[in-house]
């Protein structure tokens, strides 16, 4: 099998804080490449009243709490900080990680989210037009940040949407994630690279990540096949990782 990055998602719904922080470090001692969570503020399956806890916390603890795999948010919701403040947040976490991080982000959907936190949901179309609008801030504001980040602090699109997501992910992002099914997948890619070539951008320079479910590691291959190099695997409390040592060995076997 080609080779390839391995990922985890650990989602903070329905667990403790002492339970992710036991699944970040076995994750790392077993050997993942990279380490995510997400950006909401509640449950988004099952319980909706289930405990939750916040990402970017959550984020800065494991990057104090970790020393070798890459760590990122799948994804920051743009429209839930200032993009000067995101910038600053990331560039800050990036040094207690010992530059290890991502910069994930996409333009928001979760509605719950907006309404509760006293954010303004509006359509979808206006938070990608802000997303759109926004992105040029956080790159003037990271390239301007003194001390500067320690690592290359790539920066992550997740979406597909092929107008306006995925062209602002040929102009502006370093990585971009998406999701199955593979064949669709695949066509995402190839619209992307559709876009960097309206925008003059190498195609090669955007890193291909993907989130799948447990149960699509025992058939990996098509997804290397449809243009990922980097397999998130997205995994809920109890946390077993056990399909992530099956990835592997799939790899490294």
């Amino acid at each position: 099998m080609s080779s390839f990055q391995i990922g985890v998602q650990l989602q903070p719904q329905a667990t403790t804080y002492q339970d992710l922080r036991s699944a970040w470090r076995r994750a790392e001692s077993i050997g993942v490449d990279s380490i995510w969570l997400w950006d909401h503020f509640f449950p988004l399956y099952d319980d909706p009243e289930a405990d939750h806890f916040e990402g970017w916390s959550l984020l800065a603890a494991m990057a104090g709490d970790t020393s070798r795999a890459k760590l990122g948010m799948l994804v920051t919701c743009n429209g839930y900080r200032n993009p000067e403040l995101l910038a600053d947040m990331a560039r800050t976490t990036d040094h207690i990680s010992g530059g290890r991080m991502y910069l994930g982000i996409g333009s928001g959907w979760f509605e719950r989210d907006y309404t509760e936190y006293g954010y303004e949901f509006g359509t979808a179309i206006a938070r990608l037009h802000k997303l759109r609008d926004d992105l040029p801030r956080l790159k003037a504001r990271l390239s301007s940040l003194r001390p500067a980040p320690i690592g290359d602090l790539p920066i992550l699109i997740g979406g597909s949407g092929e107008k306006v997501t995925l062209r602002l992910t040929a102009q502006y992002a370093d990585a971009w994630n998406s999701f199955g099914p593979p064949e669709q997948y695949a066509h995402k890619s190839v619209v992307l690279d559709q876009w960097c070539a309206e925008v003059g951008r190498d195609p090669a320079e955007i890193e291909r990540t993907v989130a799948v479910s447990p149960a699509d590691v025992e058939d990996i291959g098509r997804y290397l096949d449809a243009g990922a190099s980097h397999i998130i695997v997205m995994i809920g409390s109890p946390f077993d990782l056990g399909p992530i040592e099956s990835l592997l060995a799939q790899r490294d076997g």
